[in-house]
């Protein structure tokens, strides 16, 4: 027995619980099917962003504002995470979806798809958000979450999209994705304005490991894709591979060359610039921020320097519209510079009501 038919086949079980929970399905619960697919999308992560942070501001939860805006650093840091390892995932492997196994006969609640089915991006995506808000809840909420995130699998196996192993290993992403950022950024420390200790392991260990993840992105790939191949994964998200020689926006694109150097020094120039920086003493969210931009810089600067232009393969659209495309280094600068303005937010000075009271009363 190899190793797929042993933990993805399940013996033969994986198909044969597609087929009774897809076939199972009545149509009156395809309302069900919509809505779960919807909570589960990745989409909605900016609501979830919004309510965190709505929810740290809120006068009535004074006593737990640190734990909730822990809760919404380590949901964006395991959402980046979770997506990397996903999408790695799929391309590497590209398990057929239930529509090509079984060739067509499925019952199948929206667009067709048939490559790239292991993992569940719903599952988890949903696996991630139970994870962040798990520790902000009580016993009730959490049945909720729960029953949240078998909703959501089941919907994915029932509209005939997902076989339940990829629920299953989605579930297990999300979680371990959320488990890791949480392991990074420990509660508690990273809102502390007092806490000046110098967290440079953690500045340069993020660097380091999301330059590699950005690598590992564009070598794989480059040596999967065609030059300008497309690939749809989702109705929304292609996967493409494009060389941009110029920056984001495909700005200077064709300016004949002289781009490409001066994009390395601009680079090299502000790594430098980062590293430096995270010798001081830094407190563990501005660590971060360094970090992950230390290592989208130096994932793009490496692109320039051994191909002459940047890999590209992040492709987001809607009805006909195309976001240009973009990269995971793309995505970790977005990161970086979002988790310093935060910190530089969290850290301005309070008004002092109690001086301005006496002032006033003078």
């Amino acid at each position: 027995m190899t190793f797929k038919q042993l933990f993805y086949d399940w013996g033969g079980w994986n198909e044969e619980l597609f087929q009774l929970l897809n076939a199972g399905t009545p149509e009156s619960l395809e309302p069900l099917i919509w809505a779960m697919g919807l909570a589960g999308n990745y989409w909605t992560a900016p609501l979830v962003v919004a309510g965190l942070w709505l929810w740290s501001k809120a006068p009535n939860t004074d006593h737990r504002a640190d734990a909730v805006r822990d809760s919404l650093v380590r949901f964006c840091v395991g959402f980046c995470t979770a997506s990397v390892v996903a999408i790695l995932i799929k391309v590497l492997l590209d398990f057929p979806r239930p529509p090509a196994v079984f060739e067509g006969l499925v019952r199948v609640w929206g667009e067709p798809e048939f490559h790239y089915s292991l993992p569940s991006g719903h599952a988890t995506y949903a696996a991630l958000v139970v994870g962040t808000l798990w520790s902000l809840t009580g016993r009730h909420l959490r049945i909720a979450l729960i029953l949240y995130l078998v909703l959501v699998g089941w919907s994915r196996v029932a509209a005939g999209m997902h076989f339940p192993a990829d629920v299953v290993v989605g579930w297990g992403v999300g979680l371990a994705s959320y488990a890791a950022s949480r392991r990074l950024i420990r509660a508690g420390s990273i809102v502390n304005k007092h806490m000046t200790r110098n967290f440079r392991w953690a500045g340069y260990g993020t660097a380091g490991l999301t330059g590699f993840l950005d690598q590992s992105t564009k070598a794989s790939i480059s040596h999967t894709f065609g030059y300008a191949d497309q690939v749809p994964i989702t109705t929304f998200f292609n996967l493409v591979y494009v060389l941009n020689p110029g920056a984001a926006f495909s700005f200077l694109a064709g300016a004949g060359g002289w781009q490409r150097y001066f994009f390395i020094a601009l680079a090299l120039i502000v790594a430098t610039f980062l590293a430096l920086q995270l010798r001081k003493p830094l407190p563990r969210m501005e660590s971060l921020g360094f970090g992950l931009i230390l290592g989208g810089a130096l994932g793009n600067a490496l692109d320039r320097i051994t191909r002459g232009s940047v890999v590209d393969f992040l492709d987001f659209h809607w009805s006909g519209m195309h976001w240009p495309a973009f990269n995971f280094a793309d995505v970790w600068i977005f990161l970086g510079v979002s988790l310093l303005v935060v910190h530089s937010m969290l850290l301005q000075p309070p008004t002092d009501m109690s001086s301005s009271d006496s002032r006033s009363a003078t």
